[in-house]
């Protein structure tokens, strides 16, 4: 659901880190404000409310510009966990090019990993948007803390979906920076299919990667859609 505006040649993609309450999310994105270069990144913004931490989170937003002059401006957003504010949810969710799910490793947080990952496949078909072809990355986040679900068990459950698997420790930084690569990538290819950003405006991946994350698409890591990924 790119925002594409062909006579003003400017183009507004948004992302969303979705999941549970207090699976890291907004942890995830102040480390990525604080990890990443400050060059291409605006300001962050927290949006707080008496009886939830988040009611969303505009992060940075990034800046980029094309080698044909297309301006490209990137939106990361946080969802609220608590079941109370669905309808927050639903609207972050508008339009949304691509999303992180953050689940929490804790064994006890199992039923709320999975229920909170149900409600994004019924909100994103509310929405209109169909998680087949979204781009979307898993996190288990929370891998520094004992008693959480094994490595082997998550490789299981989640390698036959096809969908890329990061171990992550927000609090400490580890992982977040691959998430936020990953997502990245896969966004740019589903934008790239459509409006041929290498062809017709010199942006290849490389360099969409290059200018929001720091890194390329070999550093990331990442060969295929199902490489789990730890850094802890």
């Amino acid at each position: 659901m790119i925002e594409y505006d062909e006579f003003e040649n400017k183009m507004v993609l948004k992302l969303v880190y979705y999941g549970p309450a207090l699976s890291g999310k907004t942890t995830n994105l102040l480390s990525l404000h604080d990890i990443l270069d400050q060059d291409g990144r605006g300001d962050l913004t927290v949006l707080d409310t008496k009886d939830d931490r988040t009611i969303f989170f505009d992060l940075l937003p990034f800046f980029l510009t094309a080698p044909s002059g297309l301006k490209i401006k990137l939106k990361v957003f946080t969802v609220p966990g608590q079941v109370k504010h669905d309808a927050t949810r639903k609207a972050v969710l508008q339009r949304a090019d691509g999303v992180a799910f953050i689940a929490d490793s804790q064994l006890s947080e199992e039923t709320n990993n999975s229920e909170s990952f149900s409600n994004l496949e019924k909100n994103l078909e509310f929405v209109g948007l169909d998680i087949e072809k979204l781009p979307l990355v898993i996190q288990f986040n929370k891998r520094d803390l004992t008693n959480i679900i094994n490595e082997d068990d998550i490789t299981r459950i989640w390698e036959p979906t096809g969908i890329p698997v990061v171990l992550s420790s927000a609090l400490a930084g580890h992982g977040v920076v691959e998430t936020f690569r990953r997502l990245v990538e896969l966004t740019y290819g589903h934008i790239d299919r459509k409006y041929l950003l290498g062809a017709n405006h010199g942006l290849d991946k490389n360099m969409f990667m290059q200018k929001l994350t720091g890194g390329t698409v070999n550093d990331a890591g990442f060969k295929d859609n199902r490489h789990i990924a730890a850094e802890y």
